[in-house]
């Protein structure tokens, strides 16, 4: 076992795109527009939740070699029963960005869920609708 090796890599200009999305139930939905949710605003902590788990990803990925961050962008799309969260992340370096932008689009869908799992429970406390799905790179560059 052992990190890949990129030492015979050039630096060049890397970005990837990550998507995800989380189905919520509708009256959720509307509190997170009200910013209603006891917690607190859901979609400045699911971004800020984002930004430093893509800042943090090589120390949660065993085998991910860590890589100066120079852009992040968070977006949200509110739909009527789920959230889409776009994560792009772009640096100089030897490898690519990818697990970088997986990781926000999944923190923020999982700090998401986290912030409203409250409304989301049925009566038995279980969570019949609530999904997480659909996270993956949506495109890679580099040049």
């Amino acid at each position: 076992m052992s990190m890949v090796d990129i030492s015979h890599k050039e630096i060049v200009m890397r970005e990837a795109k990550a998507i995800g999305k989380i189905i919520l139930k509708k009256e959720t939905i509307e509190l997170i527009k009200k910013n209603a949710i006891e917690k607190g605003d859901v979609v400045t902590i699911a971004k800020i939740a984002a930004i430093q788990a893509i800042k943090h990803t090589s120390e949660i990925i065993p085998l991910c070699h860590p890589i100066p961050i120079e852009h992040i962008s968070i977006e949200f799309n509110i739909k009527e029963n789920e959230i889409e969260v776009l994560s792009l992340v772009r640096t100089n370096a030897k490898t690519g960005v990818e697990m970088e932008a997986l990781t926000g689009a999944s923190v923020a869908l999982l700090t998401i869920w986290d912030m409203v799992k409250k409304y989301e429970k049925d009566e038995k406390g279980q969570y019949p609708n609530t999904l997480i799905k659909e996270i993956r790179v949506i495109e890679k560059s580099k040049w």
